[in-house]
């Protein structure tokens, strides 16, 4: 596949060249090049007028936008912005919490600093493996996922460039939970309308939150599977003649790019403190869901080449792993496709986990019978009193990684990380309905849950991806994305052959930075 990439007037194109194949010799690389038009992966084109709008509203709500680079490296924000944030709670609406969008911030509830990336480490009295599982943890986030990164760098280069225009248009985040929030979260500390977008199957205290934070909610059916359902109003909202921006994490690159450039690095921050000279690191773990977080995982491949990523979903819902679809409870993962902004072929394995495991596990974590049952299996006091710091998806993504080390067989200087996006406190309504539903958590209830889901968490539903499997994964976004969202057969072939598609986005959050700080230096609050 030839391609070429350049940078014309601040837009950033990639020339997708679709190729076509010599039929009678199927083994033989695709030949005859037929050029395609130019698609932007995220484009940086200008628009003044309306971005002259969004920096005067800044200046008047006192906005300063922090760079990708402060947001790996808190040590660069300036000092004035750090005092500011003294009597500042983490969840709150106020425009300096933009400088908290990071893997940083210090474990409180209200006037936290910086230090290291939050992580625990789990041991083998909870994994059953002999490999040290690292999760990085998303709880200390504004809104207490990280997904308001994501958000950020989905709404923040069209603010900056004009594209968005705050006095004008609504932002619309069509998400199954999390990044719905993260949206409108982000958009209350930007001065923008915003409009969320999620199944109304999710957990109450989604849905509780934004009634105080986003401008609109729009209840879809269903549940985390129902994205067609989210897509299906999104097209409605197009059609409605409002001035809107849909911000669709499934397909920005936006949510991609952030992953990549920050996520990826805090993960390798981690590595870096806990790793000794016999260590390895062998690969990190993630449910697909929007495909952003998995992102991360292309950054560490290239820090690390021989590592492994893996793609996880629920088993009730194996569209990876063998075309199917179904509903499930691991909310945070919605799925039933395969995003956009997925990069398949970088993928090496796929693991379906059952969602009654980590809906067990969340009462084991969170109920006094499970603690009790935890401390008296050797874990510490220390460690029970930070497990409900993973909310399902979290729990999920723990059990993909033990799987994980189990296919490779891990040692105890193997080293595999992932991902709780959120915490258990958009989730306590859940152990409270568990309750209600299945009875009090006994201690035999602990005992069970631990040996069937922890310690016999196995290698089935696994599947090490060929060039072949991968191909399969890839070619069901043509379902979802060609048929159904707009998007081009060639752009299609292009992620797959184009060597630099992928590669061509990773640099980008260097050039969106100048443009934040051409932006902070018109509103003019810096000097």
């Amino acid at each position: 596949m030839a391609a070429a990439v350049n940078n014309l007037s601040g837009l950033f194109i990639c020339h997708i060249v679709r190729l076509s194949y010599n039929m009678t010799n199927a083994d033989k690389i695709p030949i005859v090049p037929i050029t395609h038009e130019e698609t932007p992966m995220i484009d940086l084109t200008i628009h003044e007028q309306p971005l002259e709008r969004a920096v005067q509203r800044a200046r008047e709500r006192n906005i300063i936008i922090p760079t990708f680079e402060q947001q790996r490296n808190p040590a660069l924000i300036p000092d004035a912005v750090k005092r500011n944030l003294a009597d500042v709670g983490l969840w709150d609406l106020n425009p300096v919490n933009l400088f908290r969008i990071n893997w940083h911030n210090e474990p409180t509830a209200r006037g936290g600093g910086y230090g290291g990336v939050n992580y625990i480490e789990f041991p083998k009295a909870i994994t059953g493996v002999d490999a040290r599982v690292v999760v990085i943890i998303g709880k200390w986030f504004p809104t207490g996922a990280h997904k308001v990164g994501a958000a950020f760098g989905c709404l923040v280069p069209r603010l900056v460039t004009g594209q968005f225009d705050p006095t004008t248009q609504k932002a619309v985040w069509p998400s199954t939970g999390n990044y719905c929030r993260g949206g409108a979260y982000d958009s209350n500390l930007l001065a923008c309308e915003s409009i969320a977008i999620l199944p109304e199957g999710m957990s109450r205290e989604r849905f509780e939150w934004l009634q105080s934070v986003a401008g609109e909610i729009i209840k879809t059916p269903g549940s985390e599977s129902n994205v067609k359902e989210i897509f299906d109003k999104c097209w409605e909202l197009r059609a409605s003649g409002e001035d809107l921006s849909i911000f669709n994490q499934f397909e920005e690159f936006g949510n991609y790019l952030w992953h990549y450039s920050v996520t990826g690095p805090a993960m390798h921050e981690v590595l870096k403190s806990i790793m000794g000279p016999q260590d390895h690191y062998r690969g990190m773990a993630s449910a697909t869901g929007s495909a952003g977080t998995i992102a991360s995982g292309d950054y560490m491949k290239e820090q690390f080449p021989g590592s492994v990523i893996c793609a996880s979903e629920a088993l009730q819902c194996p569209t990876l792993l063998n075309n199917g679809f179904g509903a499930h409870r691991i909310e945070g993962i919605g799925d039933k496709h395969v995003p956009w902004i997925h990069n398949v072929k970088n993928t090496d394995m796929v693991v379906a986990i059952d969602d009654a495991a980590p809906v067990a596990i969340m009462r084991l974590f969170n109920e006094d019978a499970g603690r009790e049952y935890l401390a008296a299996q050797g874990v510490s006091a220390d460690l029970i009193d930070l497990l409900p710091d993973l909310g399902i998806s979290g729990i999920s993504n723990m059990l993909s990684a033990i799987k994980m080390a189990k296919y490779y067989e891990m040692g105890p200087n193997d080293v595999v990380m992932t991902i709780a996006t959120d915490s258990m406190e958009m989730y306590q309504s859940r152990v409270d309905e568990y309750r209600e539903l299945e009875g009090a958590f006994t201690p035999l209830d602990a005992a069970g849950v631990y040996h069937r889901y922890l310690m016999g968490e196995s290698t089935d539903n696994l599947l090490e991806l060929t060039y072949q499997e991968r191909k399969r994964v890839h070619n069901l976004k043509y379902y979802t994305w060609v048929e159904q969202q707009g998007k081009t057969y060639e752009e299609l072939m292009a992620q797959w052959y184009d060597p630099t598609y992928w590669t061509s986005i990773h640099g980008l959050d260097k050039q969106i930075d100048k443009l934040i700080e051409a932006f902070n230096a018109r509103v003019g609050l810096l000097n």
